[in-house]
């Protein structure tokens, strides 16, 4: 009974992982659909492209927390090597994920505020 109910939880965090990233996609395809419209008006801007990119890896670092802990469930129920394995490269994937995103937003952050020093 209770493997069954460990089992129906780590589906359903899969599921909102899945759902979160593609939520993720939806917001990004829109964005950049809009951005690539301001090149016919004259507002295009690459800033707006890096924006775009950290909010799609927020998105994303979300959607593989979510994968990560529905693995755990999965891996305690059949400790395998296969999940082990699946599971180290989620967090990996996910650690590499985050150190590029951390970067970008401090890059954001910090051209952000050399504009407003300019203004």
């Amino acid at each position: 009974m209770f493997t069954h109910f460990l089992n129906l939880l780590a589906t359903i965090i899969s599921v909102a992982s899945l759902l979160i990233v593609t939520y993720g996609a939806l917001i990004a395809i829109i964005q950049f659909i809009i951005n690539e419209c301001k090149r016919f008006t004259g507002g295009y801007n690459t800033t707006n492209i890096r924006k775009l990119r950290s909010v799609f890896g927020t998105y994303l670092l979300l959607g593989l927390e979510f994968l990560i802990a529905s693995d755990i469930l999965k891996t305690v129920l059949e400790p395998t090597m296969t999940e082990l394995i699946i599971l180290g490269g989620i967090v990996l994937v996910r650690t590499v994920l985050s150190v590029f995103l951390n970067r970008e937003i401090k890059e954001l952050e910090s051209d952000s505020r050399n504009m407003q020093k300019e203004c």
